[in-house]
């Protein structure tokens, strides 16, 4: 299900969290495989052109923060040019993070 799917089923009563902060909240506390078998290259930009900033283990999860757009890739679970935040000034390509979805799955940075 993509964010701009989501339907708001609540009543809307006061303190209650919208559909848009519910999706972020949620998106937020999410972690995410990276593709087995491999070390992945935390990069300073959205491209392989931005130099490493370090290498995630075999194994590892992320959270993602945003998303954005960036160079295409070529990974274990398709091509994307969609590149995840997983801090400041750090992102990996969205192609190598079992996301379940092949679009976005949090805010856009």
């Amino acid at each position: 299900m993509s964010v701009d799917q989501v339907q708001n089923i609540g009543g809307g009563e006061e303190g209650e969290k919208t559909e848009g902060e519910g999706v972020v909240a949620a998106a937020a506390l999410r972690s995410y495989p990276v593709a087995p078998g491999y070390r992945l290259n935390v990069r300073s930009g959205p491209g392989t052109n931005y130099s490493t900033v370090r290498v995630l283990a075999e194994g590892s999860r992320v959270t993602i923060n945003c998303q954005r757009t960036g160079q295409w890739v070529s990974g274990p679970y398709g091509t994307s040019n969609i590149w995840d935040s997983i801090g400041s000034g750090q992102y990996v390509s969205d192609a190598y993070i079992l996301t379940g979805s092949d679009g976005w799955v949090a805010p856009r940075c």
